[in-house]
């Protein structure tokens, strides 16, 4: 037998399973790095977070990526050049953190890398008929486990879209097996570049499960602060706070169709930009109203993404328990838009159910490698967004 796949059996075979999850979302801050001790499979599934970390990225990393993220036309010897240079970034930030935590690559297990997403293009946006749903995520596995001496599961994406799927969300796939209770309706919403949530039934049913985008979270915000405000975010809500919200701007914003579009559905920065925005303003005439305004607007706008998918696909939000993870449930603005919204339901973060919000993600894909290695379908849907698969490519280290 090949030595590497007698090491992957032999990882497979161990009660417990050290694994490193990587998340880089939509925002390009930062690497999210969690190391996770797994044991079980399926809804037997039990995860402890042992270490985590945001490493945030510099500059000429945010530069890079800028060039070609979200762009239909862009510098092919780029994308080429920099799907290896970030695969080789992201290893090297992995040694460099094992390093800070005292712990060695013989420590860990497998390193499950989601790469960055540079395009998403579920055909409803592309409206190509001659081809189906696509999406790129950059960051070879090859470089990672070369740099860092670790296998590693990559490129989780593509084995959904084969299945049917549009590549997102796969927060589905987690939440499902960590987070469903008995006797409890949960909503796991995640509020990242994009904001998209996982509806678990009380019955546990797989099947009244269901995951969806539902509009820009903190995209056009952070695209707008950088642009106008010289600062990557709104941190706590602070410009949003101090403008007031035009009500024209918004319903205009609230126009695309994507927001009557049935559920489950997959959005991007593709579509929610800043020439999304620009659009609009130059639709309502509301150029001339302040950089504080315009934030407000966007806030409540990102609010309302989340609160109308809700009330529509929830039957009642009466003892209802929500979620929340991802780096616009810090901002108080967001939340209080959405608590007011939605007075009947219990609002937590995945703290409460010890998982650290912002570490979710990359917990994520380290349980989507579990299940490449250990699982055993243990998702018994019949929805087609739900296929009961096994993704990520795997890199050896050798």
């Amino acid at each position: 037998m090949n030595t590497n796949i007698a090491q992957l059996y032999a990882i497979a075979q161990k009660q417990e399973r050290i694994i490193i999850g990587l998340m880089s979302g939509t925002s390009v801050d930062g690497l999210d790095i969690a190391v996770c001790k797994i044991s079980g499979s399926g809804v037997h599934t039990k995860v402890e977070v042992q270490q985590f970390e945001t490493i945030t990225y510099n500059q000429t990393f945010k530069d890079n990526v800028a060039a070609i993220f979200s762009k239909k036309n862009v510098d092919l010897e780029a994308v080429c050049l920099i799907n290896e240079w970030i695969g080789a970034q992201h290893g090297t930030m992995i040694n460099e953190a094992l390093k800070k935590w005292q712990l060695t690559a013989a420590d860990i297990d497998i390193i499950a890398s989601h790469g960055q997403t540079i395009y998403h293009a579920p055909q409803w946006l592309h409206q190509n008929q001659n081809f189906g749903n696509a999406t790129l995520q950059i960051g070879d596995g090859d470089h990672i486990a070369v740099t860092t001496g670790i296998i590693t599961i990559s490129d989780f994406r593509q084995k959904h879209i084969a299945a049917g799927g549009e590549g997102a969300p796969l927060a589905v796939y987690g939440d499902y097996l960590i987070f469903g209770k008995k006797d409890e309706n949960r909503i796991m919403l995640n509020i990242g570049g994009i904001a998209n949530f996982t509806f678990l039934p009380a019955n546990m049913n797989v099947n009244e499960v269901f995951s969806t985008d539902v509009g820009t979270g903190n995209t056009i915000m952070d695209a707008y602060c950088k642009q106008y405000f010289n600062c990557n975010f709104d941190a706590n809500g602070k410009i949003a706070a101090s403008g007031t919200v035009n009500a024209l701007l918004l319903n205009q914003l609230k126009s695309h169709p994507f927001f009557d579009a049935a559920l489950p559905k997959t959005t991007g920065p593709e579509l929610f930009n800043l020439t999304y925005l620009a659009t609009a303003q130059n639709q309502t005439n509301t150029n001339h109203i302040s950089k504080e305004d315009v934030m407000a607007t966007l806030n409540k706008f990102s609010a309302d993404g989340i609160i109308d998918a809700i009330k529509k696909s929830i039957e009642t939000t009466k003892e209802l328990k929500i979620y929340s993870s991802g780096g616009g449930m810090h901002n108080p603005i967001m939340m209080q838009h959405i608590k007011e919204a939605l007075p009947e339901a219990q609002f937590f973060t995945t703290a409460d159910l010890a998982i650290n919000p912002d570490a979710k993600e990359a917990v994520l894909f380290a349980l989507l490698a579990n299940e490449t290695l250990v699982g055993n379908n243990s998702i018994n849907s019949t929805k087609k967004e739900i296929p009961n698969i096994s993704m990520g490519k795997i890199s050896f280290a050798r």
